[in-house]
């Protein structure tokens, strides 16, 4: 990457969180670990023109509303400006459906698929997709699971146990899993 961008570590409930931005939003969301060392080195791991910046108003938002999530406040993070700058169409594509994804509901890599408008062989593209989101949370992963309600994989700190904690703050049942393959709508 080329541009620089500013971030910030900063601390939750569950753990510190780091955020990265540019002029035209957010690139990066870092999810709680329990070393805020541990979770800026993550995070300037995919931004090595960074530095520590004070966050303009639009960003110190995003931090609160990223706090208040982590300490079990329904947020609605849809309307946070994303700049996904250097991602693939179909990631693009597929980010624009989870960010659909409400506060406690869950669909699947299948039920994206569906809304997609594609073959049932793009699952495990959608699922490369959700590991190589750059702002999860913001763009929903977690909300996204495997068939049948599973689970699945998730690449931050803390693995699928974050996932986990993090539906578990939503209510969000894995049992109503978009009827493990239905589409979104």
């Amino acid at each position: 990457m080329s541009n620089h961008y500013g971030y910030i570590v900063f601390p939750t409930a569950l753990g510190h969180c780091g955020l990265a931005w540019a002029g035209r939003g957010i690139v990066r969301l870092q999810l709680p670990s329990t070393d805020a060392g541990e979770t800026e080195r993550l995070l300037q791991k995919r931004l090595p023109s960074s530095s520590i910046a004070v966050p303009e108003t639009r960003t110190r938002e995003v931090i609160a509303m990223i706090t208040r999530y982590f300490s079990g406040e329904e947020i609605d993070f849809s309307a946070v400006d994303l700049d996904l700058a250097g991602q693939e169409r179909f990631f693009l594509d597929v980010y624009v459906v989870a960010r659909q994804i409400g506060w406690g509901r869950t669909t699947t890599y299948g039920g994206i698929v569906k809304t997609l408008g594609l073959g049932m062989e793009k699952a495990r593209d959608v699922g490369q997709a959700m590991a190589r989101n750059p702002v999860p949370l913001i763009i929903p992963c977690h909300r996204v699971l495997a068939a049948g309600g599973r689970l699945g994989g998730f690449s931050a700190p803390g693995g699928t146990n974050t996932k986990l904690r993090m539906l578990d703050l939503e209510n969000a049942g894995r049992a109503h899993a978009d009827d493990a393959q239905g589409s979104l709508f």
